[in-house]
């Protein structure tokens, strides 16, 4: 593979119990390729691994998970490009998604794609959050 992955600490106060995840189902939480990183599939579980039954909470947690590790690479949410969200039915959890999505994601907005899905990895979660982050220009190698 080209680039490198990013690491979640298995300390992390953000992804808690969660940590773990990522080895157990043998995917990374983040890869850098070239001036990009690629993050996976992002969900809203609190850090002692409960699902929260709001649509704004998980939302929440999960773009607080994509912005720790943007963190981990100095860099913060501004630095998204493409973000892919998936939402167990849609139309009635868009209103609740849009408005904890509002307070954290601020312009110039990345390109998002909203996809409504049957289900999601666990029974509970509504919504799962992946993205594409860019480099600044100053920061590649």
């Amino acid at each position: 593979m080209t680039g490198y992955t990013v690491e979640i600490p298995a300390d992390s106060e953000v992804f808690g119990v969660g940590a773990d995840a990522f080895a157990r189902f043998g995917y990374s939480a983040a890869v850098r390729a070239g001036d990009l990183l690629f993050i996976a599939g992002t969900i809203g579980r609190r850090p002692d691994g409960a699902i929260p039954e709001t649509v704004g909470e998980q939302t929440e947690i999960a773009i607080r998970r994509i912005e720790e590790i943007l963190r981990l690479e100095g860099l913060d949410l501004s630095a998204l490009v493409d973000v892919t969200s998936y939402h167990v039915d849609i139309h009635r959890t868009l209103p609740d998604f849009l408005e904890a999505k509002r307070p954290l994601i601020k312009p110039p907005y990345p390109t998002w794609s909203l996809i409504g899905v049957s289900g999601l990895a666990s029974p509970g979660l509504f919504v799962e959050i992946r993205a594409t982050a860019a480099y600044p220009e100053d920061r590649l190698r």
